[in-house]
């Protein structure tokens, strides 16, 4: 049956794709056809599951930095945000037992605080997908609701540590010794591997065998496991190297993971009412996100993305649950009822997040309301001076781009990035290069309203990773009445043409233009020899 699995949540993918949805809610989709025609969940779709949620979280460990889990809007607001919702939850489901549907009215007050705590969790893989679709996982509401998922999943652990009764080894005192030890070595082995099938090898060496099971070893975990060795090799030379390797291997697991939140279990019409009801508790989850986020001085801007990252449920509260109704802490059913609840908010929450930026810009001014008259001091619009000439990110191709137009047109060049650690990197370099994102409607304005009309600026190139992100950026740029000349790069022919479509006015197929470069460069040598 396994071919028919693949088969169906392709179909399923490719369906909702061509809706303009995320392929994730096609997977979600066919796991609960496959339950309706009576298809069990097999080894197959367990094991490439179990691989995806491992594999995610080593792959989201290489991309943290501790320094910014310490940070008070992160640790602090991820513990006030678990507080308050898991306070107004277990009223609300506690509120909800005396209106008569089974399942609700036998629920005393006990069992309502641990339904409330596994809601209160958010999606590390949903919000993981959203950010790396929009190549947003560097910004800073990015770096806040990643921060704040790394929590949620610390406590989850602690919890499946006491609610399943399985404390860590007392041998594991000594695993701190055991990273130390072992982390020259795996950077020593990664600088000596190359970068072929080898490199990924490794990364699956290091997450799932020194991660999960060595942690497993230990009674702790396998998948924070996974997450605490990919945070080891984090801010090494090739983590992105290896980070780039893994992502693919990581989605296609990952869709064993949405086929089996719709295998569960096939819901009762009681059971969809109540999923709905659960579902539609979304609403004050996000408010609080909002409103606790804001109040550590982060920009409404920041605050909205963040929030709409997080604004469903979580595999980890799916996890609580289960594990609640196997030690008989609460009945088999609401099994069925969070998945169903988590699969609603994922299919709500995906076109939420597609047409995010349209939604900020639509109510941008009245949740300005709610900022602080105090601001981040990396969380803020920046003014671009002078510059007549903007280059949008700064990654090789954006690099080589800005270097070149600096000699020519000196300080009237100015790079921006999403990236604050990249900025500060290239600022140390004795480049001009400002923090910012392209995609940000306030910048925008801000170009707008101090430097007449944008007039100022003649030049404007989007050399960002991220396709979609240029999209939005263009559009971002096209609501100032910009009259100056636009250059994107892209890395398909379709890419290209939508790009000028759009109104570029120079679209470079960045590989395309490597190999005319190299042909260039390759021509000039022999001529010169010759």
């Amino acid at each position: 049956m396994d071919p028919v699995w693949l088969s169906i949540a392709f179909v399923f993918g490719l369906g909702v794709r061509t809706l303009g949805l995320p392929p994730l809610v096609g997977y979600l989709l066919a796991g609960f056809v496959l339950n309706y025609f009576g298809v069990e969940q097999g080894t197959f779709v367990s094991i490439i599951s179990e691989l995806g949620i491992t594999l995610l979280l080593f792959t989201i460990g290489l991309k943290v930095k501790l320094k910014n889990l310490i940070k008070p809007e992160i640790w602090a607001g991820a513990c006030m945000h678990m507080g308050i919702t898991t306070v107004v939850f277990t009223a609300t489901i506690f509120g909800l037992s005396f209106i008569g549907l089974n399942y609700l009215s036998d629920l005393d007050w006990q069992t309502s605080l641990l339904i409330a705590f596994a809601l209160s969790f958010s999606s590390t893989v949903f919000a993981v997908k959203v950010f790396e679709d929009f190549g947003e996982f560097n910004s800073y509401h990015g770096i806040l609701a990643i921060g704040v998922l790394i929590m949620q999943d610390i406590f989850a652990v602690i919890f499946l540590v006491f609610a399943a009764g399985e404390i860590p080894k007392i041998y594991a005192l000594t695993l701190p010794l055991v990273l130390i030890i072992i982390k020259p070595l795996l950077v020593w082995l990664m600088k000596r591997i190359g970068h072929g099938e080898l490199l990924v090898l490794f990364g699956f060496f290091v997450a799932l065998v020194l991660g999960a099971e060595m942690f497993k070893f230990f009674g702790i975990k396998d998948d924070l496991g996974a997450l605490i060795m990919g945070i080891l090799l984090a801010n090494t030379k090739k983590a992105n190297e290896l980070y780039e390797n893994l992502i693919g291997f990581k989605d296609f697991f990952l869709i064993g993971f949405f086929l089996s939140i719709g295998l569960i279990g096939l819901p009762s019409l009681e059971h969809l009412i109540i999923a709905i009801i659960i579902t539609l508790l979304i609403n004050i989850k996000i408010i609080i996100y909002f409103l606790v986020f804001t109040r550590f001085k982060v920009r409404a801007r920041t605050a909205f993305f963040a929030t709409l990252g997080l604004s469903n449920y979580s595999e980890f509260g799916l996890i609580v649950i289960a594990i609640a109704v196997s030690t008989g802490m609460i009945p088999s059913d609401w099994l069925i009822i969070i998945a169903i609840a988590l699969s609603i908010s994922f299919i709500v929450s995906s076109p939420l997040n597609a047409k995010g930026h349209k939604i900020f810009a639509f109510v941008r001014k009245h949740l300005k309301f709610f900022e602080t008259k105090l601001r981040l001091e990396y969380d803020k619009n920046f003014d671009i001076g002078n510059a007549e000439i903007l280059v949008f990110g700064m990654g090789r191709i954006g690099t080589a781009v800005y270097d070149q137009l600096s000699k020519k047109y000196g300080k009237t060049v100015l790079a921006i990035d999403i990236d604050n650690d990249k900025v500060i990197e290239h600022k140390n370099a004795g480049r001009n290069v400002l923090h910012d994102d392209a995609t940000d409607i306030e910048f925008w304005d801000a170009v707008k309203r101090d430097h007449q009309n944008a007039a100022q600026v003649k030049i404007a190139i989007f050399c960002m990773d991220n396709y979609n992100a240029k999209v939005v950026a263009i559009d971002r740029l096209k609501t100032i009445g910009y009259k100056g000349s636009i250059a994107a790069t892209g890395v398909h022919d379709d890419q290209i043409n939508e790009l000028k479509s759009l109104g570029v006015d120079a679209a470079y197929n960045t590989y395309t233009e490597a190999g005319t470069g190299f042909a260039d460069h390759l021509c000039l040598t022999i001529q010169k020899k010759t």
